[in-house]
């Protein structure tokens, strides 16, 4: 026996040495126009139950010796889970918080930051226009649960990886979480979908299960919710029934290093990179989700991890080979590290665009404006949204547009979109916009 039956049924190997039992299918084309899902352009005119019991242990080793560690711990991983029924409509849980927090390493390897974008220089991948959800976790405890989600089934917890603060599912034949929104069909035709995800190694040597983000749409014939499931795994990419391998440049040195997935749902279609890769295209899906929720078969020891997730609808519009006559372009896909001025790689998507305008329209200037939340002080972010549209301004220059034909203007907190009371309305307001001059 090699594996283990996963929740919808398909075989999922349980050895630590995922890459030697990956089936290598060639990766879908990457041809026709780049769909854009990110820019807006504008016309001129509570909470589950607190763990509480123990705190939290981010210092414990992360790796151990291989060899029989590994196959023994590979063996144990072949009786701990239980299959879930394709399809299964299970009855809604009472939510139950962690009890205890488990052991991460905060050994996290990181890339080297002067070289992050060049990978990144093809990359079309542009966030939707309407933020619903965004959350870091940076209002939240280690040990407790995140005020802005849900716990449907299973057991979570918040708990640091490193420096980054992270949602961990530990326990349960699949564990459950959705983010907190005012109503259940939040999803429109058109949407993106972020975050960040690591896989580290458990003390037995073996690696926790994936993460999946399962998309409910409505069976009118049948009466209740089905999903598809799109599955981040450690060597491949599931949107439903298609799987689609990593490419080599991404499987080397996989575990132990944060990794960014994007998802774009657009007539029927949906796309999924990791990092810089596009990985996989399903464009036979014929139903329109209207909500989503995260899940994975965790552990304690080797828990589902991920962090910074973000949700967006609309976009769509292919910016590129056109005549730009508009006032402005409204970005959220351009971003930063938090309360600092350092541009994440994955924003190249929209830096691209912007790029590709520019190179279109030649007599174009643009005028860079930084907008934040309300957060800190006036003052203070002013100041920031200042230093973030000079690095917008400093990286498309580097991407070989003329300085002449950008300048820069912070405005803090001064021009809000959204209402700065809830965190949707202050991810809207966070954003980079690019006036005509």
């Amino acid at each position: 026996m090699s594996g283990v039956q996963n929740r919808f049924g398909k075989l999922k190997s349980s050895s630590p040495n995922m890459k030697n039992l990956i089936t290598c299918t060639a990766i879908i084309a990457l041809s026709g126009t780049a769909l854009f899902c990110k820019a807006q352009i504008v016309d001129p005119k509570t909470v589950a139950k607190n763990s509480t019991e123990n705190t939290v242990n981010s210092n414990i080793q992360s790796s151990i010796d291989d060899g029989v560690g590994k196959t023994a711990g590979a063996i144990k991983g072949l009786f701990k889970k239980k299959k879930k029924p394709d399809n299964a409509v299970a009855a809604t849980p009472t939510p139950q918080a962690s009890t205890s927090t488990p052991a991460v390493s905060t050994n996290v390897r990181r890339a080297d930051s002067s070289a992050a974008f060049k990978p990144y220089q093809n990359y079309d991948f542009i966030a939707g226009e309407q933020i619903l959800f965004e959350d870091h976790f940076t209002d939240d405890q280690n040990g407790e649960f995140p005020a802005h989600w849900k716990l449907l089934k299973g057991q979570a917890v918040l708990n640091k990886v490193g420096d980054k603060p992270s949602l961990l599912l530990t326990e349960g034949n699949y564990a459950e979480v959705a983010p907190r929104m005012k109503t259940d069909h939040y999803l429109s035709g058109e949407f993106t979908v972020e975050f960040d995800f690591i896989f580290k190694k458990a003390a037995d040597g073996t690696f926790s299960d994936a993460p999946g983000v399962e998309f409910y749409y409505k069976d009118v014939a049948a009466g209740y919710d089905w999903p598809f499931r799109v599955v981040f795994g450690i060597g491949d990419v599931k949107i439903g029934e298609l799987t689609k391998t990593y490419p080599e440049d991404l499987l080397n040195g996989f575990e132990n290093k944060w990794h960014h997935a994007a998802m774009v749902y657009k007539n029927g279609q949906m796309k999924a990179y990791v990092d810089q890769f596009r990985v996989c295209v399903n464009p036979n899906l014929e139903n329109k989700p209207f909500r989503l929720l995260f899940d994975g078969g965790g552990s304690e020891s080797a828990p589902i991890i991920f962090s910074t997730v973000k949700i967006a609808n609309g976009g769509g519009m292919n910016m590129i080979g056109k005549k730009f006559t508009d006032a402005k372009i409204v970005t959220h896909g351009i971003n930063f590290d938090i309360d600092k001025s350092t541009i994440k790689p994955e924003s190249m998507g929209t830096l691209n665009g912007i790029v590709q305008i520019l190179k279109d329209n030649p007599e174009l200037k643009f005028e860079v404006d930084g907008h934040t939340d309300n957060s800190g002080g006036a003052g203070h972010n002013l100041a920031l949204s200042q230093q973030r549209a000079a690095a917008v301004k400093a990286q498309l220059v580097k991407m070989g547009v003329e300085e002449s034909r950008l300048s820069t203007k912070g405005l803090g907190d001064t021009k809000p979109l959204s209402d700065n009371a809830t965190i949707e309305g202050k991810a809207n307001n966070r954003r980079v916009e690019f006036v005509k001059m």
